[in-house]
């Protein structure tokens, strides 16, 4: 199975879509088989679930990410585990073993109410 995790630093990405890499894992009976970096390509509305599913990713891992984005990527088969954090190696052999634990999505994508959007980071 692949998976992709948002990457800042070699830590999970708070944001999926601004994060500065993916790291691509294959994981296979419970390992992390290989990895490989992958160059955001630019946070273009609508890009990366296709861009990510032509990788045959079936699972991405990251803080937080838009209603927008959940919605695109359920549509190609993708699912989305956010509220995680951490070094991408330990979040990745999480995963392969199961005891990886998502929670909610560290990016709020709640209105100020003033028409800004406030961001965490």
């Amino acid at each position: 199975m692949k998976v992709a995790v948002a990457t800042d630093a070699g830590l999970v990405s708070a944001h999926f879509g601004r994060c500065s890499e993916y790291t691509l894992a294959e994981i296979e009976n419970g390992k992390v088989v290989k990895t490989e970096k992958l160059v955001n390509p630019g946070h273009e509305p609508g890009f990366l679930p296709g861009f990510l599913a032509g990788y045959g990713v079936r699972v991405v891992i990251c803080g937080g990410a838009g209603p927008r984005a959940l919605a695109l990527f359920a549509e190609k088969g993708i699912e989305m585990r956010m509220g995680v954090s951490g070094p991408v190696d330990a979040v990745l052999g999480q995963f392969a073993t199961g005891e990886l634990a998502a929670g909610d999505s560290t990016c709020d994508h709640g209105s100020l109410g003033d028409g800004r959007h406030e961001h965490h980071h």
